[in-house]
Order: structure tokens, then C-alpha cells, then sequence
């Protein structure tokens, strides 16, 4: 196909639809990353009740993945044509900062009622979310430790819309390229970060955010293969079972080497087969309206829920060595509910009317011409809003087995 060809393949695809099977798979992931953060501070100290957590979240650290694959994905299924990188980098921003700068000053609220020392360079570079290029330690766990994934994001955002043209106009064939090397890319991180000093390696593999912008990019080519309607994946329950498989291969026999890749991968096929089933109107268990909301406030509730765990157990004198018998386990079903609460009322209260009152307003699209050949129809002519179903990278904070304080305290 020539590029004047695929501009124009480009260019008949589909009208996005919406996708609400994406917001309720985001519950899933940030319920992962819950579950992998009650593991790494101990929260449960019966080794039984441990046990348990430890079998069904010991991966939940991969949820970055899935957020990152999805923040690329959505945000390229739903890119306006002719909306200006402006327009774009202020919506994004409107959508991510209000959240963030509460959540920063009530963890310096809660540095100051600890007596935490608090670097102010270190405070300054989280507040401006430059943390995650910043390779000391402590530095990029700074502040409210899970906004370095929130610093990747930005950095996904700047870039976005000086690659999306280059992405619409790209042949099918590099589009195929792209999907079968990016994977390759990621697992190719485990050697090369012999290359990196052994002090920086985790901040090298997990948290720098131009490795971290291979699953955005990973997701970002999915979705323009399949708004093209030339994706050619799993349905959504042949995806969800190699995931399952995926997911119980990893935890018990595949190095951590390989499992980052594989699951990478599963979550890709998840993502997009549940985005063709919207968009196809075909049955998705993720889209009923209790999963929708609590995707909605995801991104509220993996801002608070690490501030909230770790202030808790310093007060309560068990940080570090857990809740005993019976009372570990209600510890983490208060947890999560009291964190519910939390992320709905800063949903309610702070993200949604900041955004609408900070992010430029979309002028109706021009209707969309259909494509003659077989592929993904769209359920409707409105644009979705990548706002209603999640582009934030959510999980984060102490992803490090036992890592440090989430306040710097020292260089």
C-alpha cells in the first residue's frame, strides 16, 4: 500500500466509539496495584492471610503496564483530527494536575505531621513532575510516592501529538512491525541495563519514561491498526483466557526477565479485544455501570491509596510488622473502602469540575464516512473522550520491594 493509500485508509476508519469496557478493566489493574502495595508494606502479618495476598497480587506490579498500554491506546482511538497540540496538551493537563497538586500538599500535610524532612528541590520536582527523570534515590519516589507515573505520563503526552501524524500516515506493514519489535524492545531491557550503574538499574527498568513510553507506544499502534479495522486479535474471551494463563504461568514458573514481556503482551490483547467488543456491540463484562464507576474514579483512588495506607500505619505503630490474626485482613477491606470514599469525593469535588472548568471545550465532529470493507463499525458517531475512560498511568508508588519512605529524607 502506498502512504497516499494509507492516508486514505487512515482517513475512512471508523468514528471512535465509546469505550466503557476500557474504564471498567481500569478498576481491575488499580485493584492489582492495591493488592501488590498491601504485599510490599506488610499489611497483613498471619502468614496464612499473607500467603494469600501474596499468591493473587504478586504481580500486581505489571499494572503499570496496563495503564501505560491503555494510555497510549485511548488516546490515539480518540485524536481529533486538526485539534492543535495546544488544545491537547492543556486538556491533559487539566485532567492530571488539579488531582495531583491536592494530593502533593496533603503529603507534605502529612511530612510536616511526622516531622518528615522534606527536600525542597526534591518537592519542587515533584510538584512540576520531573521526579521520574531524576535517577537518586528517594527522588523519584518523592512527595505522594505514585505520582512518578504521573511524570511518565506527561512526558507520553508531550510526545504524542508530534508522533500522531507520522502514526496515521505509517503503512500497515510498519504498524505489524511495530507490535512484534516493541515487545522485543522491552524484554531487550533486561540486558541492556547491565549498561546502566547497578544503583540506577531499578529506576532505569521501571520508572525512566522513555522506556517506560514503549507499552504507551505499544498500545498507541494497536489502536491505530485497529481503527483502520485491521487488527486481527483474539475476542474478548479467547483474550481473557491467554491472559489468565499468562497471569498463572508468570507468578509460578517464568522469570521476571520474560513475564514483563509476555505480560505486556496479554494485556495488549485484553485492551484491544475489549475495545472492538464496544465497539461492535458485542458482550463485555466490563462495562456494567458499578465497574464504570469505580473505573472512573481509579485515577483518584491509586493518587490516594498509598498516602492514605502508609500514613495510617505510622500512626498506628504497625508500619512495618502488620495487622495480627483477623485484623489484618479487615485492615485491607478498610483500606480499600476508606480509599473508595476518598477517590470519589476527589473525583467528584476536584477532578471533574477542574476539568471542565481548565480543559478547552470540543466542537461536535464532522460526521465520519464509513469504510466499505469489513472491520470494527463505531456504536455511534460521538467522539469519545479519552477523559471519561482513563488515560492516566494509575498504579505506582512503592513498586520496589522494600522500598523507602514516602518522603525524602535524605540525598
Amino acid at each position: 500500500m502506498t502512504s497516499a493509500a494509507a492516508a486514505t485508509a487512515a482517513r475512512s476508519a471508523p468514528a471512535p466509539a465509546r469505550l466503557p469496557s476500557l474504564t471498567g478493566l481500569r478498576w481491575i489493574a488499580a485493584l492489582l496495584v492495591f493488592g501488590f502495595h498491601v504485599g510490599t508494606m506488610r499489611i497483613i502479618a498471619e502468614p496464612d492471610y499473607k500467603a494469600v495476598v501474596d499468591v493473587l497480587f504478586t504481580l500486581g506490579l505489571s499494572g503499570v503496564q496496563f495503564f501505560f498500554i491503555l494510555s497510549g491506546f485511548v488516546l490515539v482511538w480518540s485524536a481529533r483530527a486538526g485539534e492543535s497540540r495546544r488544545t491537547f496538551w492543556r486538556r491533559r493537563v487539566a485532567k492530571i494536575y488539579p488531582n495531583h497538586l491536592v494530593l502533593w500538599g496533603a503529603a507534605l500535610l502529612v511530612a510536616w505531621w511526622f516531622a518528615d524532612a522534606v527536600l525542597p528541590a526534591a518537592a519542587l520536582e515533584n510538584l512540576l513532575l520531573l521526579q521520574a527523570w531524576d535517577p537518586r534515590p528517594g527522588w523519584f519516589y518523592s512527595i505522594n510516592t505514585v505520582s512518578w507515573s504521573l511524570s511518565c505520563e506527561f512526558f507520553f503526552y508531550l510526545c504524542l501529538p508530534l508522533a500522531l501524524p507520522l502514526l496515521r500516515r505509517a503503512r500497515p506493514k510498519l504498524l505489524w512491525v511495530l507490535i512484534v519489535v516493541l515487545p522485543l524492545l522491552i524484554l531487550a531491557l533486561w540486558p541492556a541495563q547491565q549498561l546502566v550503574p547497578e544503583a540506577s538499574r531499578w529506576w532505569f527498568t521501571q520508572v525512566f519514561p522513555p522506556v517506560r513510553s514503549l507499552e504507551f507506544w505499544l498500545g498507541a499502534v494497536a489502536a491505530e491498526l485497529l481503527r483502520r479495522g485491521l487488527w486481527r486479535g483474539p475476542g474478548l474471551t479467547a483474550a481473557s483466557v491467554i491472559f489468565l494463563a499468562t497471569w498463572v504461568a508468570a507468578a509460578e514458573w517464568i522469570r521476571a526477565e520474560l513475564w514483563t514481556t509476555l505480560l505486556a503482551v496479554a494485556y495488549l490483547l485484553v485492551i484491544t479485544a475489549a475495545a472492538d467488543a464496544d465497539v461492535r456491540g458485542r458482550r463485555s463484562p466490563w462495562r456494567s455501570r458499578p465497574l464504570v464507576w469505580l473505573g472512573e474514579v481509579s485515577f483518584a483512588f491509586y493518587l490516594v491509596h498509598v498516602l492514605v495506607m502508609t500514613s495510617v500505619l505510622r500512626f498506628s505503630g504497625d508500619w512495618g510488622t502488620g495487622f495480627r490474626g483477623w485484623r489484618g485482613p479487615v485492615a485491607v477491606l478498610g483500606f480499600l473502602l476508606a480509599n473508595l470514599v476518598l477517590a470519589g469525593l476527589l473525583h467528584r469535588f476536584v477532578e471533574t469540575p477542574m476539568m471542565r472548568r481548565l480543559a478547552p471545550r470540543r466542537t461536535a465532529r464532522p460526521p465520519v464516512p464509513r469504510p466499505r470493507t469489513a472491520g470494527p463499525r463505531a456504536a455511534g458517531d460521538d467522539a469519545h473522550d479519552p477523559d471519561a475512560v482513563g488515560t492516566q498511568a494509575e498504579p505506582g508508588g512503592t513498586d520496589q520491594p522494600d522500598s523507602r519512605s514516602p518522603y525524602v529524607d535524605s540525598r
